[in-house]
């Protein structure tokens, strides 16, 4: 397979010229090319065959120990002014960075396959979606990215059809972490990546197609692409509302896009549409309709069971690739709080032993088609996407942000989402537990400055009066002991009642200087055991430690200057105010 499409053969031509790779093959997606190059990993020892009989089409692959997570500070944004890029990216400027990593590349691909992977980010003939092109040289990443994106053939046609697409350049190099660097070029729709074999530095449709150089798109062309998941949430009526979540990794957003309704809520339905990634985009009728870029599950297998996550637990039973978990005597894959089971072999290979530290990597992933979830909604496939109800942000505080608030209206949601902070995980390099701002749960996302990001945000509320709401949740408030306030899980839904409620105008709140709150009543507890004054810790709104709060958040966004939106400044200085009469 090759293509008509000069521009294509000509970039790919380059491409071998440079990196001299021994043969070349266009990846046209089907089921006889991913069978084969399983089984080609198989007998190199890139993935092991998991127990087929409990685990059918399951595969293990063990990373090198120096490339388990993204590399944030090895992550440039490379525009041809660095206020272009802010301070939220690291920057360099794009001729050196060109001229860094093609050195790189010169002869990587020595003695190694170049793959060429024509795919789409979205349902295949949405009019949403955008259309990309990964060269790389690693098997392990074509059969992910066949899981991931729409890959193949058809992807390729639209291609040639509409001439424009997003170069991504691929190659494991040496897994040097000295030599290892993932470049956007957001101007030129170009993303580079070497020395990394790991998903969100190699699966460049994911991470860094779908958001770096997506955001860059969706700002010069009107619309927004988010790190949320999707959900549908059917109430026992047939009604469905769509809500749309940004949260950061490994902070439960797999969990709550994968949400079983509790017993206690016979009748009511979620359905999944996206559990990572929203590209969001206003109709005719000014309302905001998602899709969602991916077809598959790029998830944190730790924390993984029948009780947190029951359909991602079921769907990856089958037909899934899994990254640096451990495994059993009996050769099934095995990871922290899988509940059943002991690991014999660790996720580095060697016999398990305690004193190694957790048996899976903290941040082991599986990768599995959408189309497993029992839940998964067919909307998922639909040209016009859904339309969004309710924006909601999130977190893991352990203290301060109640359970949930809404947003006086779109701009302050705005300020909201700009004021995110949450602790770090292990899907990041450096120290676990450290709050950082996280704005819309972007920071290591957006492909430009924050406050031009802000800016693009609040230029939808001039554009129409049909916005969804905007709130916050945090399931993650404690008590001094450590102890979770709120169950979480699938008792959300009881939160997310409230929201879809005053969405629909029918719930009360309470005006605050951080927004409008629930009264502790209007939370269905029912069956919970949780009493009033938990309930009213979950809900308390301390005036004293949020004008902390807010002089930190003040002063993260002036350190963005004079390029922060003014009605930006405005709405956080009406919160200020707010504070100080409330105390």
């Amino acid at each position: 397979m090759t293509t008509t499409l000069s521009s294509l053969q000509e970039w790919v031509d380059s491409v071998a010229a440079r990196t001299q790779p021994d043969s070349i093959h266009w990846c046209d997606g089907s089921d006889a090319e991913n069978d084969r190059l399983i089984a080609e990993m198989c007998e190199s020892g890139v993935l092991s065959p998991l127990n087929q009989e409990a685990f059918p089409g399951c595969y293990l692959h063990l990373s090198d120990p120096s490339d388990v997570a993204r590399v944030e500070h090895l992550t440039f944004v490379c525009t041809r002014e660095e206020e272009d890029a802010g301070q939220n990216n690291h920057w360099m400027d794009p001729d050196a960075a060109h001229a860094k990593i093609d050195a790189l590349f010169e002869g990587a691909m020595q003695g190694r396959t170049m793959y060429v992977i024509p795919y789409c980010m979205g349902p295949i003939d949405s009019p949403y979606s955008r259309l990309g092109v990964e060269i790389t040289d690693s098997p392990y990443v074509v059969v992910n990215m066949r899981l991931m994106t729409r890959m193949g053939k058809k992807a390729l046609q639209r291609i040639e059809k509409e001439g424009s697409f997003v170069k991504g350049l691929h190659s494991t190099g040496d897994l040097d972490p000295e030599r290892r660097f993932i470049m956007h070029f957001p101007d030129e729709l170009t993303i580079k990546s070497i020395g990394s074999g790991y998903g969100g530095n190699a699966l460049l449709g994911k991470k860094c197609h779908a958001l770096r150089i997506a955001s860059y798109q969706a700002r010069t062309e009107g619309w927004l692409a988010e790190h949320m998941l999707i959900v549908g949430i059917e109430n026992p009526h047939g009604e469905v509302h769509y809500v749309a979540c940004a949260f950061p990794s490994a902070c439960g957003k797999t969990n709550l896009a994968m949400l079983i309704p509790p017993e206690s809520h016979k009748g009511w339905r979620v359905w999944t549409l996206g559990d990572d990634i929203a590209w969001l985009h206003m109709d005719e009728g000014g309302k905001l309709r998602a899709i969602n870029p991916e077809a598959g599950y790029f998830g944190v297998v730790p924390g993984t069971n029948e009780k947190t996550n029951k359909n991602a637990f079921d769907m990856i039973h089958g037909e899934t690739i899994f990254t640096n978990v451990a495994t059993t005597a009996d050769n099934e894959p095995w990871w922290e709080d899988k509940k059943s089971g002991e690991p014999a072999t660790d996720w580095q290979g060697r016999e398990y032993d305690p004193a190694n530290g957790p048996a899976a990597h903290p941040n082991s992933r599986f990768t599995v088609s959408a189309t497993r979830n029992r839940s998964y909604s067919q909307l998922a496939d639909a040209p016009d996407g859904v339309p969004i109800s309710a924006i909601v942000f999130g977190g893991r505080r352990k203290e301060l942000a109640p359970l949930v608030y809404e947003a006086k209206d779109w701009k302050h949601g705005v300020l909201v989402g700009a004021s995110v902070a949450s602790e770090t995980t292990a899907a990041n390099i450096g120290e676990v537990g450290v709050v950082r701002r996280d704005p819309m749960a972007m920071k290591p996302f957006c492909g430009y400055n924050f406050a031009d990001y802000w800016g693009h945000w609040l230029s939808f509320a001039d554009r129409s009066d049909h916005l969804p709401r905007i709130f916050h949740v945090n399931w993650f408030r404690q008590d001094d002991d450590g102890r979770f306030l709120w169950p979480g899980f699938g008792e959300n839904l009881r939160v997310l009642r409230w929201i879809l409620e005053r969405c629909e105008d029918r719930a009360e709140a309470i005006e605050t200087p951080i927004g409008f709150l629930p009264r502790p009543t209007d939370i269905d507890t029912n069956g919970l055991d949780i009493d009033a004054d938990t309930m009213q810790s979950l809900l308390n709104v301390d005036v004293g430690r949020w004008k902390e709060e807010m002089d930190s958040v003040g002063e993260y966004l002036e350190s963005y200057g004079d390029r922060l939106p003014a009605v930006l400044r405005q709405e956080y200085q009406e919160v200020v105010e707010d504070l100080k009469k409330a105390s």
